[in-house]
């Protein structure tokens, strides 16, 4: 018995600690950030490999160009990507550095020649924002802001100069008729109520849904009471169709295109809204074979026509491509990405 009192107590096992989050091993980590580094750069020289003949040929019609013409169409091209760093700002409460926005948008721009429908500018601009510190739904929500608020004034920009131009709309053939109209009507009502039933009917859905909504109306109202940011919205999302059209317009005065620039201008607006609804890298296909129907039927010679919609690419997609592959490369060494 007194055996039993002495016997000391047996030790109680050890608490099982929980695993945590396996750890990245350092030679992993050597590898990943190069290989991100590299991704843009063979990503842009393979999707390049596949479009060299229409660069080759713009470049060709290019050298024949008028000079000044080109320069103007140049500066008016980086304008674009301030004008969507603009937007990108008026979309977000917090102040983002203006060099590093600017730069993100220009890398965002190579990104989205290999992805389809702007999901490629998206993807930068969310990882950006993200090491900006913006919480993942704000930031989340000024994408959805800023994709809805471009359409929106393209769409007034387009009103605006078919009020101030009234004879355009007597070329009929450019326009959409009521059967595509009716068409596009609807489809977006079958997609807007498949989205309502999906959220109504599938639970897991209903909470992310109404918090990202929640988020994006709220900071939406607190943006429109600020006019810096309205004006950085609003007025970035109008600029940026007149200067995509000022670019076309000046490379094809380059060329002697025999338009205007209001003519070239709305040229580009009828042409987007009848064909920027089809997905594609960059916008390329659709919209460009739709803006040479277009200035055709402005009265534009159809080899003119075709010549400056090529050079525009080639100044806007082709020459910024492996800068803009660089200066992704850049951010993601920085970790600004």
């Amino acid at each position: 018995m007194s055996q039993l009192l002495e016997t000391p107590p047996a030790p109680l096992p050890a608490a099982i600690c929980p695993a945590g989050p396996p750890r990245r091993s350092p030679a992993a980590a050597r590898f990943v950030r190069p290989a991100l580094v590299l991704l843009p750069l063979l990503l842009i020289g393979g999707w390049a490999l596949t479009d060299r003949r229409a660069a080759a040929e713009g470049v060709a019609r290019l050298a024949s160009a008028d000079p000044w013409w080109l320069s103007a169409a140049f500066g008016c091209t980086c304008l674009t990507w301030v004008a969507a760093a603009c937007v990108r700002q008026g979309a977000l409460p917090e102040r983002l550095p203006p060099g590093l926005l600017v730069a993100s948008q220009f890398a965002a721009g190579a990104a989205n020649q290999v992805l389809p429908a702007g999901i490629g500018a998206h993807a930068v601009t969310l990882r950006f924002l993200q090491r900006q510190g913006v919480p993942l739904p704000r930031a989340t929500a000024s994408l959805a802001l800023y994709a809805l608020v471009k359409p929106v004034a393209k769409t007034l920009v387009l009103l605006a100069f078919l009020a101030a131009f009234p004879e355009v709309p007597r070329l009929g053939a450019p326009l959409p008729g009521d059967r595509a109209l009716l068409t596009a009507a609807g489809a977006a009502a079958v997609a807007l109520a498949a989205a309502v039933v999906a959220l109504v009917t599938v639970r897991a859905l209903r909470r992310p849904v109404l918090g990202f909504l929640r988020t994006a109306l709220t900071d939406a109202r607190a943006l429109h009471t600020r006019p810096s940011r309205v004006l950085a919205l609003w007025g970035g999302a109008a600029a940026t169709p007149l200067l995509q059209g000022s670019v076309i317009a000046t490379v094809g005065f380059s060329l002697g295109l025999p338009l205007s620039w209001a003519q070239v201008v709305l040229a580009l607006l009828v042409a987007g809204a009848v064909a920027g609804a089809v997905p594609a890298p960059g916008g390329i296909g659709p919209v460009d074979a739709a803006l040479v129907f277009t200035m055709a039927a402005f009265g534009a010679p159809v080899g003119t026509a075709t010549a400056t919609v090529i050079g525009y690419r080639v100044l806007t997609v082709w020459l910024p491509m492996l800068p803009g592959a660089l200066v992704l490369s850049a951010l993601l060494h920085r970790k600004a990405l």
